[in-house]
């Protein structure tokens, strides 16, 4: 009996999920896919527990920007209104009206309307390559490789400045490589006391037009409603040769009904479970932890949730892997986005243990997962930018598996996105890893 699933199954999980429909947290797709991930693992033969969490359910229902120059005569045309995407959880409006300005020109204009224009990050990979502990790149396309991430360079701080500024609302003007309206940031679920939207690029363009030729007034409108919803963790457990624990997991929530993000580590996380049932016990290395959590487009409300539960297991931990996001490298093409052979950038996000970290790189090259790096869990910020960063804090030894494809968070990432080749390879290398921890104690003990 094979104990990994066939390529084929694995999109076909992929499938079933995103069919669904829109899966953020406390959205009928979502309760849907956390049974259905349920059923799936006892299937396996596994123990499953769902366990609740509680989370915010953001409706966004309609946003638009009515644009209008103070001299309409002069500007050579009239009113201009162009639709929108609610900024989540921000106040939703029945009319704010306010002067339009730049951004950076807001702190001069309290009570204005500040337009953003966001670009995403330009990410080389050679800079990359000189802070990863080690890569692996047999094609060499490191040292000209440009990855553009999904975020600009305030990830998910896009408000901040128009409150400091004192703004009446928020203008999210995209400048992204697509046509785009739908780009799901912020996702932390702080909620923003002023309204905003985002506007697509060629809307982008038009009303920067129309205020480049003198000052303007906008009227800005945003739908929303915020209420409180219960998800869950899916937690399902098989015995080892061990007294300790491995935690293999990643989330079943996203922000649209996304197939990367993260129908591929729903994926991930079945195929491990699958593989490691067909494993006799006494050949499993530790106890098997397999997690889905609820609520990563909450601020990992899930992932903060099963480590207060759980606080008892954590000493006994020897590793926790999150793999998220088998992810192909797209290009934009007359204002969409193909989809490439080539994996998108992998992060392999590693605690500094010199085993570990050979550990990994091995798997990763007998895997041939090519345009990978590992990395420290801090290279970037204080913990890594995975839905288990809240793992690092807590002294728990991590691989996180990540990639950061441009349309991550955007009603872009579709089936044809998924790295299909890469889900096999990548569910034997995460088994390697968690075969190589055979004998070691948790890093506590």
């Amino acid at each position: 009996m094979d104990r990994w699933p066939g390529t084929d199954e694995m999109v076909e999980w992929i499938r079933t999920v995103v069919a669904r429909g829109i899966r953020r947290p406390g959205y009928p797709a979502d309760t849907w896919t956390e049974q259905w991930a349920a059923r799936m693992l006892r299937s396996f033969g596994l123990d499953v527990a769902r366990e609740p969490v509680a989370v915010p359910r953001w409706l966004p229902r309609s946003a638009t920007l009515t644009v209008r120059s103070a001299d309409q005569q002069a500007a050579g045309c009239g009113e201009l209104t162009v639709e929108g995407f609610p900024l989540p959880f921000t106040a939703p409006t029945r009319a704010t009206t306010a002067p339009l300005v730049r951004l950076a020109d807001a702190p001069a204009h309290p009570g204005a309307l500040a337009v953003d224009e966001l670009r995403l990050t330009e990410l080389p990979q050679s800079y990359v390559r000189s802070l990863a502990t080690s890569s692996y790149d047999p094609e060499g396309v490191f040292d000209t490789l440009v990855q553009t991430l999904p975020f600009g360079p305030r990830l998910n701080q896009v408000v901040e400045p128009a409150l400091e500024a004192k703004a009446a609302g928020y203008v999210g003007a995209l400048d992204f490589p697509w046509e785009t309206r739908d780009y799901y940031v912020p996702y932390d679920a702080v909620e923003r006391p002023v309204p905003g939207l985002w506007l697509r690029p060629r809307d982008t363009r038009r009303v920067l037009a129309l205020m480049d030729k003198g000052p303007c007034t906008g009227t800005l409108t945003s739908s929303s409603r915020l209420t409180d919803a219960t998800s869950h963790n899916v937690v399902a457990t098989l015995p080892g040769a061990s007294d300790h624990w491995v935690v293999i997991a990643s989330h079943h929530d996203a922000p649209w009904a996304s197939a990367v993000e993260d129908g591929t580590g729903i994926a991930l996380v079945l195929a491990a479970a699958r593989h490691w049932s067909r494993v006799p016990r006494e050949r499993r290395p530790h106890n098997l932890l397999f997690l889905l959590t609820a609520g990563h487009m909450a601020h990992a409300a899930g992932t903060r949730a099963f480590i207060e539960t759980h606080r008892d297991l954590l000493p006994n931990v020897v590793l926790q892997m999150h793999m998220e996001h088998a992810a192909l490298r797209c290009v934009p093409e007359d204002g969409v986005l193909k989809p490439t052979a080539d994996p998108e950038v992998r992060w392999w996000f590693t605690t500094q243990e010199a085993p570990l970290e050979r550990l990994v790189h091995e798997s990763i090259a007998a895997e041939r997962l090519r345009r990978s790096h590992v990395l420290k869990p801090d290279v970037f910020s204080p913990m890594p930018p995975t839905d288990g960063a809240f793992f690092h804090p807590e002294g728990v030894r991590l691989v996180h598996f990540l990639s950061a494809p441009m349309y991550l968070v955007d009603s872009a990432d579709t089936l044809d996105k998924v790295d299909t080749e890469g889900l096999l390879p990548l569910s034997r290398a995460a088994a390697r890893i968690v075969e190589g921890t055979r004998g070691w104690a948790p890093p506590t003990a």
